[in-house]
């Protein structure tokens, strides 16, 4: 019986139960044939490894006690039957329909069992070889499965909400360990994220996203809004105050400049004398000037400064013409490859700040992450809304993925199925199951001969 079994075309290259072949298979391909491309690689995912052959030996064993079982009802029953016709009475009956139940049980298994894998005797009976055969089906059946049964939204919606996920990892996110390793695990994926991106590329995108940024913002209304808080505050005063020190120190300083401009500037027929005495004069009077409006905070040039930035700013919210200027003066500072060069660079210096932020353990970024963790951890803990909150996102993220993407994940059950050599598929699938299948043949055997002895029993009982 053991080679009866062992002789079947579902072993490799015997029989017409071959690699099976499905009408528009694969990839609509003929034949349910693989691409050159995909095969090798399925394969090579699918190989009968070491372990598959151990356990296919273990299968072997368990074929000769199933064999061997049956050849022993074999023998009680011509054994029985002998010592029937043979004359003895009373107990050969009932062993020999014991025996001859269990051969019936223990062929009917067999046959199932070698069903599943090859043809029995290598004979085309119609629903053998099913793996083989049928493989590319099961495959596509296995994938209905899966969508149907798992991948539905009230399955993962349920299982989701099961889980308690927001208290769960609220708790574990309190946890200043788990805190720190979730932060140097977000750390070495910015430092790779900075590795990888080409600051050219980024600072070409930066420069753009700022440019077009600031060109599409008018900002003359929002400096005139500034303007007018910065003079309402008094906060422009100290900037007069200091542009007041520096030029009553600059006069000090530069005298003989300012009264040698001044000559220099008086007519040609003007005595020398006249000259000097003017820009003597022009020059203390701009001193004393400069020297009264630094020492007099109620000067009446600072409040002429005060109305003219009062009137600038209003002038920037509300008239054309001045907000046109401030506009086409933005353009032409936007435009300047120095400006540019400025916007451009500002991304090296992020990054390496960024950089060495992230390998800094003790960094303030390194320290702020850990400790919005640790907060965040403590209140997903506590706090049931915000654990529903999260919970929610995650449901629903979940469902649109697998409602959205169901086909394309089903399809890789199928399609990966559908590219498993047959003959392998078979010898992979028996190597795993096939001991248990080997127990249904002995137990078809045992409950053949109980049935077959019961029912013996039971006609002896009524005169049959």
């Amino acid at each position: 019986m053991e080679r009866m079994e062992r002789t079947g075309p579902g072993e490799p290259g015997e029989g017409p139960a071959g690699p099976a072949r499905v009408p528009g298979g694969v990839d609509g391909r003929p034949d349910g044939a693989v691409s050159a491309r995909a095969r090798p690689a399925a394969l090579a995912s699918f190989a009968y490894t070491a372990a598959d052959e151990e356990k296919r030996r273990g299968v072997r064993r368990m074929k000769t006690t199933a064999t061997g079982l049956l050849l022993l009802v074999a023998l009680v029953y011509v054994l029985a039957t002998w010592a029937r016709s043979a004359g003895v009475g009373g107990w050969p009956g009932f062993v020999a329909a014991a025996a001859e139940a269990g051969m019936v049980g223990a062929l009917a298994d067999w046959f199932a069992v070698t069903a599943l894998f090859k043809r029995p005797l290598g004979l085309p009976i119609p629903h053998t070889a099913i793996i083989p055969t049928k493989k590319d089906q099961l495959g596509a059946s296995l994938g209905s499965f899966v969508g149907e049964n798992f991948l539905s939204g009230e399955v993962v919606r349920g299982r989701i909400q099961a889980l308690g996920i927001g208290g769960r990892l609220g708790a574990w996110l309190a946890d200043p360990d788990h805190a720190d390793r979730v932060s140097a695990e977000l750390a070495t994926a910015l430092r790779g994220a900075m590795t990888v991106l080409r600051d050219s590329d980024v600072q070409a995108v930066v420069g753009e996203a700022i440019t077009r940024r600031a060109e599409a913002a008018e900002v003359a209304p929002g400096l005139g809004k500034m303007l007018e808080r910065i003079v309402a505050d008094g906060g422009h005063r100290k900037v007069v105050d200091l542009i007041c020190v520096r030029a009553h120190d600059w006069l000090v300083r530069h005298g003989d400049s300012v009264m040698d401009a001044v000559q220099g500037g008086a007519p040609g027929w003007t005595p020398r004398f006249v000259d000097k005495r003017v820009g003597e004069r022009v020059y203390k009077e701009l001193l004393r000037f400069v020297t009264e409006m630094r020492d007099m905070p109620g000067h009446p040039a600072r409040a002429s400064i005060d109305t003219f930035l009062t009137d600038f700013a209003a002038d920037l919210q509300t008239d054309s013409d001045t907000r046109a200027r401030v506009e086409r003066l933005k353009s032409e500072i936007l435009g300047r490859s120095e400006v540019q060069d400025v916007i451009a660079s500002a991304w090296s210096s992020v990054r390496a700040m960024i950089i060495t932020a992230a390998e800094d353990e003790q960094s303030e970024l390194r320290l702020r992450a850990r400790a919005s963790l640790m907060t965040l951890g403590a209140r997903l803990a506590t706090d049931g809304r915000l654990q529903a909150k999260l919970e929610g996102w995650l449901e629903d993220a979940a469902v649109y993925v697998v409602t959205t993407y169901r086909a394309e994940i089903t399809s890789l059950i199928s399609d990966t199925v559908a590219s498993w050599d047959a003959d392998q598929t078979s010898r992979k699938i028996e190597a795993h199951i096939g001991r248990d299948l080997q127990f249904i043949r002995i137990n078809g055997t045992v409950v053949g001969a109980l049935a077959g002895l019961l029912i013996y029993t039971v006609s002896r009982a009524f005169g049959a």
